[in-house]
């Protein structure tokens, strides 16, 4: 059975998924949060983190077991499927043992930074027959949505120029870009998924600029902070992507398509709805300044519909190949960056290819 086909899983008696969460730092506490409170038919039944003090604080927080190990966690009778929120580094092999137990497997962005790795953790899941969703909840977003929707449904027509605009209110730490896989795969890869979700159609090539303007010392990670990438998809739509890792005005995400009949856009959401207008001018309100804020509502729709598909026997909406795609895509920017010229995505597929047969010979 693959794990396009797979079975409802079974449940709690009481009829909620029973989730365990993998790491609860920023993001794995708030995804624990929002799946215990707001999620319809799910529940937060145990959580673990290396890091014990935070573990023992949001299970005390939200009245859940603490497993003091992964294996732990991945054995209990009492988890149904896996949130996996942990670094980026660990994602693999939390993978691959999470779906040799047979768990159902949330796991957050990106599965990996090596895509001969990505692909060995996907054949685990594969081969485990177990239910896959990678955390892009930038899907979710109800005017993100509704893009796609305008090209699906035809009212733009056929989709020609896509402009994707993504803008951090500040920086992170060096340390952060250090491990993180720098702009292309920590950042921008959010928008290469994007590009083709709205466009519906896959990338075969990349060109890739970039600069720093804002944090020098980036520069001691081989990292930039500003950049534009141009892909051209297999269809002959071209997307432009813009980036900066500070944006004095707020977190900016917006989203354009234009096609032959028309276009369809997505702004930015404001703080809240109030102006202001005097002879002066006009004010009005800020942008929202953290991902969380943007966001909150994709992120609690992205966790409905995952629990919906596995309750349904359904294939989980944000599936292994949209979670492979962007990776490849970002690597395939690094290199265009690196070289100066346009890289082909089948390029960055040769080189995966190799790597796999390397690992095989030497296994």
């Amino acid at each position: 059975m693959s794990a396009a086909t797979a079975a409802p899983l079974p449940i709690a008696a009481d009829g909620e998924l029973r989730v365990g969460v993998l790491g609860v730092g920023r993001i794995g506490r708030m995804h624990a949060e929002l799946l215990h409170r707001q999620v319809g038919g799910a529940r937060v039944s145990r959580i673990h983190d290396a890091y014990a003090p935070a573990a023992a604080a949001v299970g005390t927080q939200l009245g859940v077991a603490v497993s003091d190990s992964t294996a732990a966690l991945l054995a209990a009778d009492d988890v149904d499927a896996v949130a996996i929120c942990t670094s980026t580094d660990t994602h693999v092999e939390l993978i691959v043992a999470a779906a040799q137990a047979g768990k159902a497997i949330f796991c957050e962005k990106p599965i990996s930074l090596d895509l001969a790795e990505m692909d060995r953790a996907l054949a685990a899941v594969e081969a485990a027959g177990v239910p896959f969703q990678i955390g892009f909840n930038r899907r979710f977003d109800p005017a993100h949505a509704s893009v796609r929707a305008a090209v699906v449904d035809g009212t733009v027509g056929d989709p020609q120029i896509v402009r994707i605009s993504s803008r951090d209110p500040e920086p992170p730490p060096l340390e952060y870009v250090r491990h993180s896989g720098g702009i292309f795969l920590d950042m921008t890869i959010h928008d290469f998924d994007m590009a083709r979700f709205v466009t519906g159609s896959e990338v075969v090539s990349v060109s890739a600029q970039g600069a720093l303007r804002i944090r020098p010392e980036f520069a001691e990670a081989g990292d930039v902070d500003t950049a534009v990438v141009t892909l051209q998809h297999e269809n002959g739509c071209l997307t432009t992507i813009d980036n900066s890792r500070q944006a004095a005005y707020g977190y900016d995400q917006r989203v354009e398509v234009h096609g032959s009949r028309g276009m369809a856009a997505s702004e930015d959401p404001r703080a809240h709805t109030g102006i202001v207008r005097t002879a002066a001018g006009e004010h009005a309100p800020s942008l929202p300044h953290f991902f969380v804020d943007r966001y909150t509502v994709a992120y609690l729709a992205q966790w409905q519909a995952f629990v919906a598909a596995l309750r349904d026997g359904r294939t989980p909406p944000v599936t292994a190949a949209d979670g492979r795609a962007p990776l490849a895509i970002g690597l395939a920017a690094g290199r265009s960056l690196r070289e100066r010229r346009p890289v082909s995505l089948a390029e960055i597929e040769a080189d995966a290819a190799s790597a796999s047969g390397s690992n095989g010979a030497s296994a």
